[in-house]
């Protein structure tokens, strides 16, 4: 009888120790395939914040080496009547194309996705910041004569593309989510009252709080970026 006892123990110590064994492996295995994965990720991460740091150090020189070329357009064209014309159309040029940051008075538009939505709403997507919507706006400013757009930061130009991607909007190839914050430079009456006005696109698509959320409020300082990509030309060519 004690034999017996004996043995059951034993038994139940070596099924105890088998099982830790077997556990102890599919860790180690668990492990071992983790490594390289996590390797990877590491070496990944390690290899975009190392292009990311020659990314800022030669944005960082670019706009050091812009600033001096200014400051020797402008020495230039206080000598020269000719040089002056030519700097005074280069700043121009810089202006329409979006190289250049500008400051003045406009409007700021806040697009933001509605999460009041009623149990019985039938459009769930109605109540969402869509690219379609930030596109009609952006189509409204230019239309009411704004001088100069930006959206959450981003400097809008005509090769500007706008676009869903998921639950953001991707523009000028960033990704962006809501709140928009749109804003226009150009007169703070006249923008608000085109894009404030009742049977607009804005009023229709917030339709008295069931839609998207939307604010209109004038500014008398807005600072609106210069467009940081670049403009390529693949099927335009000069006429000889």
């Amino acid at each position: 009888m004690k034999k017996r006892k004996v043995e059951i123990i034993l038994g139940i110590v070596c099924a105890v120790l088998t099982f830790a064994i077997c556990v102890q492996f599919k860790t180690i295995d668990a492990a071992n395939s983790a490594v390289p994965q996590t390797f990877t990720e590491n070496k990944l991460r390690d290899e975009v914040l190392k292009w990311k740091e020659k990314y800022d150090n030669a944005y960082s020189k670019l706009t050091k080496a812009e600033e001096i070329l200014d400051q020797e357009r402008k020495k230039e064209a206080e000598e020269n009547t000719e040089s002056s014309n030519i700097e005074a159309q280069l700043t121009l040029v810089n202006k329409l194309l979006g190289l250049t940051e500008l400051k003045g008075k406009g409007i700021i538009i806040t697009l933001s996705d509605n999460t009041n939505v009623p149990e019985n709403a039938l459009n769930l997507s109605a109540y969402l910041v869509h690219d379609g919507d930030i596109i009609e706006t952006i189509n409204e400013l230019k239309n009411a004569g704004a001088e100069a757009i930006s959206i959450n930061g981003l400097r809008i130009v005509d090769s500007s593309g706008i676009m869903c991607d998921g639950n953001v909007i991707r523009i000028n190839g960033e990704k962006i989510g809501a709140p928009y914050i749109i804003k226009a430079i150009g007169s703070p009456e006249w923008l608000e009252s085109s894009l404030g006005r009742i049977g607009g696109y804005l009023d229709q698509i917030s339709s008295n709080g069931n839609g998207v959320l939307v604010k209109i409020e004038k500014s008398n300082d807005i600072t609106i970026p210069k467009y940081n990509g670049v403009y390529n030309f693949e099927y335009a060519k000069n006429v000889e």
